[in-house]
């Protein structure tokens, strides 16, 4: 972790982007949330914010990273190889994850790379079956600073919750602005009945 801290001040010190510390720091497991996520390189803004914190993460990658020769690399780094064409038992496994592992930062982007009109909803049923908080990490062009925003608790009044990392997320453009999606979920409604009906924390 030394080594990992210090590599991560380095590229702070080189860097254009100014960082944002998490204030207060957040100790325990947590869902971080990395958005605008509009380009790849957000994953080595990623890296080293959670470097820098200290934070043991986790992340969420398609199965076709961790075969060849940097497969290794790829979980060395923290990475969770996830089958897009059978997701089933994802959730599950990295809600056991955040149950087991108190020092876990399982970080999830629910816009994606590429332009779309919502945001997917995987998230949120992650964070509030596991009863995790999420923190909101950020990447913003239009100031230059990244780095880690407020922790949250879900309540599952989603469209409430959801109002909360909408105003957060407000005005803030990913490294390529015109794919940045604003945090809006299909059927925020309809999931918070669902999840009341399920019954499950």
């Amino acid at each position: 972790m030394p080594v990992r801290r210090a590599l991560a001040r380095l590229h702070w010190a080189l860097s254009p982007w100014t960082l944002v510390r998490e204030q207060p720091a957040h100790h325990g497991p947590r869902l971080l949330i990395g958005a605008p996520h509009t380009s790849n390189r957000d994953f080595v803004l990623m890296l080293a914010i959670s470097w820098d914190a200290g934070l043991a993460v986790r992340w969420l990658g398609k199965r076709e990273l961790f075969g060849g020769p940097f497969g290794r690399v790829m979980h060395w780094l923290g990475g969770i190889p996830v089958d897009r064409d059978d997701p089933s038992g994802l959730a599950d496994r990295v809600v056991e994850l955040a149950r087991t592992d108190p020092r876990a930062a399982i970080v999830v982007t629910p816009d994606g790379t590429r332009s779309s009109s919502q945001w997917r909803s995987g998230f949120y049923r992650i964070a509030y079956e596991a009863d995790v908080p999420v923190t909101l990490g950020f990447v913003d062009s239009v100031t230059g600073t990244t780095g880690l925003g407020p922790t949250i608790s879900l309540t599952g009044d989603v469209p409430a919750d959801m109002d909360r990392i909408r105003a957060f997320y407000a005005g803030k453009r990913g490294i390529i602005p015109e794919r940045t999606t604003e945090p809006r979920l299909a059927d925020e409604a309809g999931l918070a009945e669902r999840l009341a009906a399920e019954g499950r924390r």
